[in-house]
């Protein structure tokens, strides 16, 4: 049976504040003065884009004024940082951002793509060799809460390589990341179901990476652009301009993977405390260049997005009983920026 934990596990994670520095004058957008723009990102290089257009300057030379808020672990976290209103923008997994659209009433739009995949399952190789490793009573698997992108995709992969559902979700242990990383690290976990760069980070302490969002759902929409309505009804030029910033950074990030991997890695190592995050009980660990260089070749980065395979997982969640109610993708889709710029 898995082991019980002593220290009790919070379902909202790590609260990393990012800090842009202030940016110069552009004549990009009316009146030649910077736009000031409330960004919010996860922690995770799920948002590869924002850091590196951050540290090149894109924003600035786009004359946005960007300061980025609370920064979470997960999406989830980041979801709940929206419906409170203090946030225009933010690079979010396109699960949670349907959750605050259609669950939360958050009145946002998704703009553009980030990214495909970014989320697996990592195992102590020693217990768990197939898929169906993780019915058996004995495996003790962890993930973040309900109703999130990975949870989300694990219950696909339920799905997918037919296995016994009551055999496999009840025993979840529902934690953030980092206290996933530590629990498998230290064998209170044999399976750990997490986001990029989280799942490389455990893959690389001798773990080994059972399947990915690849292997069990296709083309899968990882994260996205969101933008409040607001910013879309009253500063439509901010959005064109963020969407901008966002295709010039996605480009050079996939011509320049390794220095990529680089600028990720450090904004990340600064954003956890310069020491790396936190992962309790006085350990630390380093996100290498190394592990973000290979954890973000487990995602396509494309400001493209497919409307129809966000109604899948509009309709998957719905059915899963994380939604409401299945609504259509055009209430949360807000293209047109994206489409009158060509995308990618």
């Amino acid at each position: 049976m898995c082991r019980k934990f002593g220290i009790a596990v919070c379902l909202v994670s790590l609260f990393l504040i990012i800090q842009f520095p202030g940016l110069s004058v552009a004549e990009t957008l009316p009146g030649n003065g910077q736009e000031k723009v409330r960004m919010a990102v996860e922690f995770m290089d799920h948002a590869a884009a924002a850091f590196v257009a951050r540290e090149k300057g894109w924003f600035t030379e786009a004359g946005l004024d960007v300061t980025a808020y609370e920064s979470y672990a997960t999406g989830m976290a980041l979801a709940a940082a929206l419906a409170r209103g203090d946030i225009d923008a933010a690079f979010i997994c396109l699960v949670p951002a349907v959750n605050s659209r259609f669950n939360a009433g958050v009145p946002v739009k998704i703009v553009a793509g980030t990214h495909k995949h970014g989320y697996g399952v990592v195992v102590n190789k020693k217990k768990i060799k197939t898929a169906r490793d993780l019915e058996r009573p004995d495996i003790c698997v962890g993930c973040i809460r309900q109703g999130g992108a990975v949870d989300v995709m694990l219950n696909k992969a339920v799905d997918v390589f037919h296995l016994d559902r009551e055999a496999v979700l009840p025993k979840i242990r529902r934690m953030p990341p980092e206290k996933q990383l530590l629990a498998l690290q230290t064998g209170q976990l044999d399976a750990v179901v997490l986001p990029e760069q989280w799942a490389t980070m455990a893959e690389a302490g001798d773990f080994e990476m059972l399947f990915t969002s690849r292997d069990v759902w296709p083309n899968m929409q990882g994260s996205v652009l969101v933008v409040k309505e607001d910013l879309i009804d009253k500063r439509p030029a901010v959005v064109r301009q963020l969407i901008a910033v966002l295709e010039q950074s996605t480009a050079w990030m996939n011509s320049h993977p390794r220095e990529a991997a680089e600028i990720v890695s450090r904004q990340l190592q600064t954003m956890g405390g310069g020491d790396g995050p936190d992962l309790g009980a006085g350990t630390r660990t380093v996100i290498t260049p190394a592990v973000v260089e290979r954890s973000m070749t487990r995602m396509d980065f494309t400001t493209a997005i497919n409307p129809a395979e966000v109604q899948r997982a509009i309709d998957f969640m719905a059915r899963l009983g994380y939604l409401k109610k299945a609504a259509p993708a055009a209430e949360i889709l807000d293209l047109r920026f994206l489409e009158a710029g060509g995308g990618e």
